[in-house]
């Protein structure tokens, strides 16, 4: 093996399909560019990371350095963080002993990248760590670091502070307007969510027939409650006059997400139920000519890549409502929906029509600027 030591940043592992795809997305990009390369993978769970992403790269390692550096940080104050994170990175063995070797194995690598994703704000403020790390790498060992495709809002770090922990950063990009606006320095882009670059391969679909209507409601992170959520399916369900054997339901996070399912099939008999652990292996159900109901975004991002149209219901504000709103004014031609309502009947075209290529395009060119 004579290829670079490349450093991946992720929130993978839970597993959460958008963030499984958005590392799946790269991992690929790097097994076809890169196959030679000594490539690892920092996540907050790499057990899950090797189960669901190890086959991917040819030489993919997994760890939790970073994170395990984020959650040992004396507060949730993301100024302590980033200083006790930069000094970890500086000194080997400070604040965290027991990782003095993930932090030496960090300081040796060639390219340092935080992959995409909203996991880097004010629900998870620790994780400035991970950016506080990059900086350090970037100024003090030469190291190539780039992030791509984040969201930063909610917010938990001020303005000055973003900046300065990305001032060397030779790639710094971000998926939407809110989060570009925090950012001052004039070499930073908005080219939208990192799972726009895997939308080519195959392997994202599922080829096999589904349903000509599908949802996906999760039950973590709603303010309105699953209650509303599953007034809104069951409601939209009767008056699009829809019966149960024609709608299947997407598990994007196992659990979770099987909540509402449960509080709605007794009323819609015969409604398919697609695990996970099935979209994962067999591919995502979408199509052109479905119509979805969901509240996750990268169910709304890659069913309406696919040529869905359909209807989103943003359940945190300040988080998926920017979310949803950002795939809206990058193309997607969705309705947004209110938890506890029922969804828009009317729309116009499915999908993303003529905007999808340049969001592809866009990453293929980003990916080239990280690595070259």
């Amino acid at each position: 093996m004579s290829g670079r030591r490349i450093y991946l940043v992720a929130s993978s592992g839970y597993p959460n399909y958008g963030d499984e795809l958005t590392a799946a997305s790269w991992l690929r990009h790097l097994a076809a560019t890169e196959p030679d390369a000594e490539v690892w993978l920092d996540s907050p769970n790499p057990g899950g990371v090797e189960l669901l992403l190890g086959h991917l790269h040819p030489h993919l390692r997994v760890t939790d350095t970073l994170f395990r550096l984020a959650w040992a940080a004396p507060s949730d104050d993301t100024d302590e963080v980033a200083e006790f994170a930069a000094e970890a990175v500086r000194r080997p063995g400070h604040g965290i002993p027991h990782r003095a070797a993930g932090i030496d194995l960090l300081r040796s690598v060639d390219v340092f990248h935080v992959l995409g994703g909203g996991y880097i704000n004010a629900l998870w403020p620790r994780h400035v760590a991970v950016l506080a790390a990059g900086a350090v790498l970037a100024a003090d060992h030469g190291v190539r670091v780039a992030a791509t495709g984040l969201g930063l809002l909610p917010s938990a770090a001020s303005p000055e502070l973003l900046d300065r922990l990305t001032a060397d950063y030779a790639v710094m990009d971000v998926r939407d307007e809110g989060s570009r606006a925090l950012l001052s320095g004039g070499n930073v882009t908005d080219t939208g969510a990192d799972a726009f670059l895997g939308l080519g391969d195959d392997a994202v679909y599922d080829k096999r027939e589904s349903p000509s209507v599908m949802m996906c409601f999760q039950s973590d992170l709603v303010d309105a409650g699953v209650e509303a959520l599953a007034t809104s399916a069951l409601e939209t369900a009767r008056a699009w006059d829809l019966r149960g054997d024609k709608i299947g339901y997407v598990e994007a996070i196992p659990g979770q997400d099987r909540v509402v399912f449960d509080l709605i099939s007794g009323e819609l008999p015969g409604m398919r139920f697609y695990p996970f652990t099935e979209i994962w292996r067999e591919g995502f159900p979408a199509r052109r000519g479905q119509r979805w109901l969901t509240t996750r975004f990268h169910v709304h991002l890659v069913a309406a890549a696919a040529g869905a149209w359909g209807v989103a219901f943003p359940v945190r504000a300040g988080y998926y409502d920017v979310k949803h709103e950002s795939l809206v004014t990058a193309g997607s031609r969705w309705a947004l929906g209110t938890p506890g309502e029922v969804a828009p009947a009317t729309h116009g075209e499915a999908g993303f029509g003529s905007a999808l290529p340049p969001l592809l395009a866009g990453k293929q060119e980003l990916a080239t600027r990280v690595y070259g």
